[in-house]
C-alpha cells in the first residue's frame, strides 16, 4: 500500500473491493465497465497532460511556499472589502469543522435543524440592522445582490409603469465600481436602461422605476439617503440601498427611511478577504415582495407533533420548480460564510458590535483630525470609516508603497483610506508618518483615541438591534463553542455517512485541500491590491485555469463566476457577445431539453434569450429528430443549445456529437452544463463532444465543499472563438480582448476557495483524476446491481449501464400508499441523507455515490434501501399509521412513556444492526411545509407567538 498516494485516500473502494464489485457486475476489469458505459466515439485517445501527482505532504509544503509570494500588507483600500478578525472559536469549530463544511443544502429539514437555526439567526441579524421586514439566507456577493435588487424592483413595477414601458434605473455615481459593472451586465439582457448620476441632481422623473444608492458611498461620504428616499417614494420610484453592514451599527437602518431593498456583504463580520471571496451577501426587502425575493429563505413551521421546526420556505419560487419563470435561484447562496457571519454577531452581540464600530469610527475620526493638522483637506463631511483626502497622489503613493501600506487612489488628486477592525493606534501613527513625510513635516504620535461623532445627525442610528436573547447569551468562548456544537449535532453531514445526492456530487473534501484556507497569506489579501502583491494567488489561479482548460479540452478559462448558476449565466453572455461581434444581434433562441436542470432555462431568461424546449425519448435521451426540427425552424435566430452530459438522466447519450453538429450547422453555439463533469474527467471532455463552452461546479467535480449550500465556484471554460469575450473587472484586468462586463464583484470570484480545487488536481494528477471518474461509474453501477429486484432503474445506457448516477422509480409504491418523500424521511432513521428526490423525474430518486465512498458504506446504504423496500411491501394504502408515514422517528418519540404505533420501537429506530453502534437522531419529526408557507416567519421571534400548543 503506497501510503504517499493521495488517490489511495481519496478513492473509497480498495483494489480487492473493486474486484468484488466488478465480479458482482459480471465483469473482469474496470476498463470493461468503462467500455460498456461510455460511447467509444467520444473517448479520449490520449491521457490528460497534467503534472505528476504530489503527496499530501509535498502539496502542503508547496502551497505554504506559494503563500509567501503573497504580500499581506496593511491594507486600507476599502471598496467593499476589509481586513477582519475572525474569532478563533468560529474558525476552529465551523470553518475547519467537516460537520459544518460538508453539509448539504437543507432540503431535508429534519436532519438540518442546526444550520437552519444558524441561518435564521443570519436573517434576524440582517433584518435588525437594515430595518427591513424580511431577509434571505445569503447571496453570492454585494455586487450580485445589487443586481438582484435591480431585477426585483423591475419585476415589481406598478401596473401603470409596466404598461408605460418604464425601464430606466438610476445608479448613484457613489456606487462601488465593481457593482456598477455587474449592474451593466445584468441590465441590458432584460431591457433595463441604467442612468448613472449624482444623487443631489437627480430629478425624480417618472421615467424611472427604481434607483440604487451606496451607503456610505464608495469614497466614504455618507449622503442624505433619507431625503432621497422620501422624494423617490413620492415619485413612485423604488429605492435599493447597498449598505456596509458594520456601518449600520452606527447609521440608521435604511428601512426606517422607507427603502424597498437593502443589500450588502457580511464579509466585515469576521470573514477573511481571501482575494475576493467567498463571502455571504445579504438581501433584505419588504414582505410584500417575498415571492420575488431571490435566494433561499429560512422559515419557521411546526412538525407532526406541533413542535417548532425550521425549513426552507417558499420553495415554489425557485428554479427547479418554476424553471424559466423562477424568481429565485436557491443555489446562489454562501451558507457556510453566512453561518460564520451570524456566529460573529451571536458572539459579539449588540454591545460588542457597537464597541467594534465605535473603535473603527473613532480611529478614523482621530486620523482625520491628525491629517487636518498636517495641512491636508479631508473632504468627507459625514463618514463612518473612510477618509477622502484631496492632494497630489504621486508622492503619497510612492511613500506608502515603500512603507508597505495599501491606500486607494481613485484619481490623480484623491487618496482614500478605510479604517477597519484590525487597525490599531500603532497603525494610525504609521499612517500619520506617511502623510507627514509627504507633506515635509515632522510626524507626531497619538496615544489615545477619543469618542468622536462625524456622522450627520439625520442618519445617525437611534433604533435598537439584536435585542433577542440569542444575540445576548453566548459571549464567552465556552458558551459559543457549546452552542455551535449543539447545532452541529442536529445536522447530518458527510462526516457521519454517505450523502448520495444525484447531480450534487457529495464527494470527500480532503483535509489537506482545506487546510490552506487558514493560512494567513492566503486569507488576508484584498482583491484590489497591486498584482505584484498577489503573485502566489496569480500563480495558483493561472495554474488552475490551465488545469481546467486541459481537462475540458477547451482553449481558455475564467474563474470569475462564483456559483454554478453564475457560470451558466456567464457562459450564455459570452455566447451572446460572440454572436453580437459578428453582427448577429438577433440570435436569441436557446434550445433546452426537457430533462435539463431547472437552472438552465432560468439562466437563459436572465441572459435575454427565449427558451425552446425539446422532447426526450422514452429512454430518457434527447429526441434528436425533434431537436433537428426545432434547430432548423429557428436557424436564423438560434443562439445556443444547453445540454447536460452525461444527461440528467444518468446516461451517456451516444448521439451527442450528432446533436452538437446539428446546432453548429444551424448557426448556434453549444453550452454544456458541467454538473456531471465528474463523469467525464480523463475519459472524455466537452471539447471532444463538440461543445463550445461549459461551466464547472468546483464544489462538485473538483472537491470544494458544499458547506450547507455554498461556497461554490462556477468557472467557465471556452473554445477558441469565445475566449476574447471572457468577463472583465473594472479595477483588475481580467478576461479577453472583447471582454463582457463583470459576472461577480471580485476579479477572480471566490479565489480563496479555488485553492481547494487546485490542491485536488495537484494531488490526484492525471492518473488519479481518471481513476476517480472510473470508480464513480463503478460505484453507481454496483448500487444499480444491488438494488435490482427491489427498485427499477428508470434509464440505462445502450449496454444497460448507468453513468456516475442513476434514477430509481418509486412511483409504483403509490399502490401501497407510499410516496417518494416517505422513503426520503425513512432513510433518516437509517442514518442516511436521502438521494435527490423527484428530480429530474417526479416520484423518483437520483442516486450518486461518488468515488469517495467505500464498498462497506455503499453496502450499508443498499441494505437500508432494500430494508425500506421490505417495509413498503408490508403496508397497504389504507394503513397510514406505518413506519414509513411516521418517519423520521426522534429520540423523544422512542423514549416516550407511551407508544401508540403498531410496530416496535426497535423497528422504528434500529431496523438494521449497524445502527446500534452509529445512530443519528433527527431532532424534529416531519415538518409541515404548507403551514410554514401560510404563516411565514423568517426571524427569531418566539415561536409561542405563532404556533398553538
Amino acid at each position: 500500500m503506497d501510503t504517499n498516494a493521495f488517490a489511495l485516500r481519496h478513492i473509497g473502494p480498495r483494489k480487492e473491493d473493486q474486484q468484488l464489485m466488478l465480479e458482482a457486475l459480471g465483469l473482469e476489469t474496470l476498463d470493461q465497465l468503462i467500455y460498456e458505459t461510455i460511447p467509444d466515439n467520444i473517448r479520449l485517445k490520449n491521457g490528460l497532460n497534467l503534472d505528476e501527482p504530489m503527496t499530501e505532504y509535498e502539496y502542503l509544503l508547496h502551497i505554504h511556499n506559494l503563500s509567501k509570494k503573497n504580500k499581506a500588507r496593511k491594507t486600507y483600500i476599502g471598496l467593499g472589502y476589509h481586513p477582519t478578525v475572525m474569532p478563533a472559536v468560529i474558525q476552529r469549530n465551523i470553518l475547519e469543522n467537516p460537520g459544518w463544511y460538508t453539509a448539504y443544502t437543507p432540503y431535508q429539514a429534519e436532519i438540518a435543524q442546526g444550520r437552519l437555526e444558524a441561518l435564521l439567526n443570519f436573517q434576524t441579524m440582517v433584518t435588525d440592522l437594515t430595518g427591513m421586514e424580511i431577509a434571505n439566507a445569503s447571496l453570492l456577493d454585494e455586487s450580485t445582490a445589487a443586481a438582484e435588487a435591480m431585477s426585483l424592483l423591475f419585476a415589481v413595477r406598478s401596473r401603470d409603469q409596466k404598461k408605460a414601458g418604464i425601464h430606466k434605473f438610476f445608479v448613484s455615481e457613489d456606487i462601488l465600481p465593481q457593482t456598477l459593472s455587474l449592474l451593466q451586465t445584468r441590465a441590458t439582457p432584460i431591457g433595463i436602461e441604467l442612468v448613472v448620476g449624482k444623487e443631489d441632481t437627480f430629478d425624480f422623473s417618472t421615467d424611472f422605476f427604481g434607483a440604487i444608492l451606496q451607503y456610505p458611498g464608495k469614497d466614504g461620504q455618507i449622503t442624505d439617503i433619507k431625503s432621497f428616499i422620501e422624494k423617490a417614494n413620492a415619485a413612485e420610484i423604488k429605492v435599493a440601498v447597498a449598505a456596509d453592514i458594520l456601518s449600520l451599527v452606527k447609521l440608521e437602518a435604511p428601512g426606517k427611511f422607507g427603502a424597498d431593498v437593502v443589500v450588502g456583504t457580511t464579509q466585515r463580520f469576521g470573514i477573511p478577504m481571501g482575494y475576493g471571496g467567498p463571502h455571504a451577501a445579504y438581501f433584505a426587502t419588504k414582505e410584500a415582495y417575498k415571492r420575488d425575493l431571490p435566494g433561499r429563505i429560512i422559515g419557521v413551521t411546526k412538525d407532526t407533533d406541533g413542535k417548532r421546526a425550521l425549513r426552507m420556505a417558499l420553495q415554489t419560487r425557485e428554479q427547479h420548480i418554476k424553471r424559466d419563470k423562477a424568481t429565485s435561484n436557491i443555489c446562489t447562496a454562501q451558507v457556510l460564510l453566512a453561518v460564520m457571519a451570524s456566529m460573529y454577531a451571536v458572539y459579539h452581540g449588540p454591545k460588542g458590535l457597537k464597541f467594534i464600530a465605535d473603535q473603527v469610527h473613532n480611529k478614523a475620526s482621530k486620523l482625520a483630525q491628525a491629517l487636518k493638522s498636517l495641512g491636508y483637506e479631508q473632504v468627507n463631511t459625514s463618514f463612518f470609516d473612510t477618509l477622502q483626502i484631496k492632494t497630489k497622489v504621486k508622492k503619497i503613493k510612492k511613500i506608502a508603497s515603500i512603507k508597505k501600506v495599501n491606500l486607494w487612489y481613485p484619481n490623480k488628486n484623491t487618496v482614500t483610506l478605510a479604517i477597519n477592525e484590525t487597525t490599531s493606534i500603532r497603525d494610525i501613527n504609521y499612517l500619520i508618518s506617511i502623510f507627514a513625510e509627504a507633506a515635509g513635516k515632522e510626524p507626531f504620535k497619538i496615544t489615545e483615541v477619543n469618542t468622536a461623532n462625524n456622522i450627520d445627525e439625520s442618519v445617525a442610528r437611534t433604533s435598537e438591534f439584536l435585542t433577542l436573547e440569542i444575540f445576548n447569551k453566548y459571549h464567552s468562548e465556552t458558551e459559543l463553542m457549546r452552542y455551535i456544537k449543539s447545532l452541529e449535532r442536529k445536522d447530518l453531514a458527510l462526516n457521519h455517512s454517505m450523502i448520495s445526492l444525484g447531480s450534487c456530487t457529495m464527494k470527500l473534501n480532503a483535509a489537506s485541500e482545506m487546510l490552506p484556507l487558514s493560512i494567513f497569506k492566503w486569507a488576508n489579501i484584498h482583491p484590489f491590491v497591486p498584482l505584484k502583491q498577489a503573485k502566489g494567488y496569480l500563480e495558483v489561479l493561472k495554474a488552475l485555469e490551465d488545469q481546467l482548460t486541459e481537462i475540458t479540452g477547451f482553449a481558455a478559462t475564467s474563474l470569475q463566476p462564483n456559483s454554478g448558476a453564475q457560470g451558466e449565466f456567464a457562459g450564455l453572455m459570452v455566447i451572446k457577445a460572440y454572436h453580437e461581434s459578428r453582427g448577429d444581434h438577433h440570435r436569441n433562441i436557446c434550445i433546452i431539453p426537457s430533462s435539463a436542470h431547472g437552472t438552465n432555462p432560468a439562466s437563459a431568461v436572465m441572459a435575454g434569450m427565449k427558451v425552446v424546449v425539446t422532447k426526450s425519448t422514452e429512454e430518457g435521451n434527447i429526441d434528436v429528430d425533434d431537436l433537428r426540427e426545432k434547430a432548423e425552424l429557428h436557424k436564423d435566430n438560434l443562439s445556443a443549445l444547453m445540454v447536460t452530459y452525461p444527461s440528467t438522466h444518468g446516461v451517456y447519450e451516444s448521439a451527442i456529437k450528432e446533436i452538437t453538429q446539428i446546432i453548429h450547422d444551424n448557426g448556434g453555439q453549444v453550452y454544456m452544463d458541467g454538473a456531471n463533469m465528474n463523469a467525464q474527467v480523463g475519459l472524455t471532455n466537452p471539447g471532444n463532444i463538440g461543445a463550445d463552452v461549459c461551466h464547472l461546479n468546483l464544489h462538485k467535480t473538483f472537491a470544494i465543499p458544499h458547506g450547507g449550500g455554498g461556497p461554490g465556484v462556477g468557472p467557465i471554460c471556452v473554445a477558441k472563438q469565445l475566449a476574447p469575450f471572457l468577463p472583465s473587472n473594472p479595477i483588475i484586468k481580467t478576461g479577453g480582448k472583447q471582454a463582457i462586463t463583470a459576472i461577480s464583484g471580485a476579479p477572480f470570484g471566490s479565489a480563496l476557495a479555488c485553492l481547494i480545487s487546485y490542491g485536488y488536481i495537484k494531488m490526484l494528477g492525471a492518473s488519479g483524476l481518471t481513476e476517480s471518474t472510473k470508480i464513480a461509474i463503478l460505484n453507481a453501477n454496483y448500487i444499480k446491481h444491488r438494488l435490482e429486484g427491489a427498485y427499477e432503474t428508470l434509464y440505462s445506457g445502450e449496454r444497460g449501464r448507468a453513468a456516475h448516477e442513476m434514477i430509481i422509480d418509486c412511483r409504483p409504491f403509490k399502490a401501497h400508499g407510499i410516496e417518494v418523500t416517505d422513503i426520503a424521511k425513512r432513510l433518516m432513521d437509517y442514518g442516511f441523507h436521502a438521494p435527490t428526490v423527484s428530480f429530474p423525474v417526479a416520484g423518483t430518486m437520483m442516486i450518486e455515490p461518488t468515488e469517495s465512498e467505500s464498498k462497506a458504506e455503499i453496502d450499508r446504504f443498499c441494505d437500508a434501501m432494500i430494508s425500506i423496500k421490505h417495509e413498503i411491501d408490508a403496508v397497504t394504502a389504507d394503513e397510514t399509521n406505518n413506519v414509513l408515514k411516521n418517519a423520521p422517528h426522534t429520540l423523544e418519540m422512542i423514549t416516550a412513556d407511551e407508544w401508540h404505533f403498531p410496530y416496535s420501537r426497535k423497528k422504528a429506530a434500529f431496523p438494521l444492526e449497524y445502527l446500534h453502534s452509529n445512530k443519528f437522531w433527527p431532532t424534529v419529526r416531519r415538518v409541515d411545509d404548507a403551514y410554514g408557507d401560510r404563516n411565514l416567519i423568517c426571524t427569531c421571534a418566539p415561536i409561542e407567538d405563532y404556533i398553538e400548543a
